[in-house]
């Protein structure tokens, strides 16, 4: 009960700060941040703060999930490339929105981790280890692709797998500080790009990421 109401409290935090998506806010209201980071931290699961869930990786400050989630204009039964599973809770959060969810973490640890949490929290979500800078070829393309790591620049595989009139939101920029950038692809060769700047994520590790 204590968690409802943070949760609640949270979710209204979000409002006041200018966040619409009903969508999301509803999938935040029913989706228990809690379950998604170590024990040690979960009376902090719902200040709007990043958490550490260990092997130095963190999950994402509410407010920033929000804004990049809003970024993606997801609409429910649309297909989602998430690049960074971390725990899990993004994706959740996707799924709980009504979207085909496939994720790529590159740390087979977390990995092995977030599939053990979605068995047990009945979350179907598409997973695989591996280098999140080369997409996933074989479901794509993707209506919808979200980062959530801060890349140098944005990995032309990715670019190549989201469809046309598809959304990326993905942050680029150096290993501390990034801009989140929304891709809006009009044409096979043609973007559009949004910038939302003052972000700061963990590094994407990969091929086209930092090495």
């Amino acid at each position: 009960m204590m968690y409802k109401l943070q949760r609640f409290e949270l979710v209204e935090n979000l409002r006041n700060k200018g966040i619409t998506d009903e969508l999301f806010l509803n999938a935040m209201l029913n989706v228990e941040r809690e379950k998604y980071i170590p024990s040690g931290v979960r009376p902090h699961a719902y200040k709007d703060i990043a958490l550490p869930i260990g092997y130095e990786q963190t999950i994402s400050q509410p407010y920033t999930i929000a804004i990049m989630t809003e970024a993606l204009k997801l609409k429910r039964n649309e297909k989602v490339l998430e690049i960074g599973t971390g725990s899990g809770y993004q994706a959740a959060l996707l799924y709980e929105m009504g979207a085909k969810v496939y994720s790529i973490e590159r740390n087979m640890d977390i990995y092995n981790e977030v599939l053990k949490r979605f068995e047990k929290l009945g979350i179907r979500v598409h997973c695989k280890c591996g280098d999140g800078t080369l997409g996933w070829d074989a479901y794509a393309p993707f209506d919808k692709i979200i980062v959530t790591a801060g890349s140098p620049g944005v990995p032309d595989a990715l670019k190549r797998q989201l469809a046309v009139n598809g959304r990326m939101v993905i942050p680029v920029g150096n290993k501390s500080s990034q801009t989140l950038k929304v891709l809006s692809k009009t044409s096979p060769d043609e973007f559009e790009i949004e910038e939302i700047p003052q972000f700061a994520f963990v590094p994407l590790i990969g091929r086209d990421g930092w090495k």
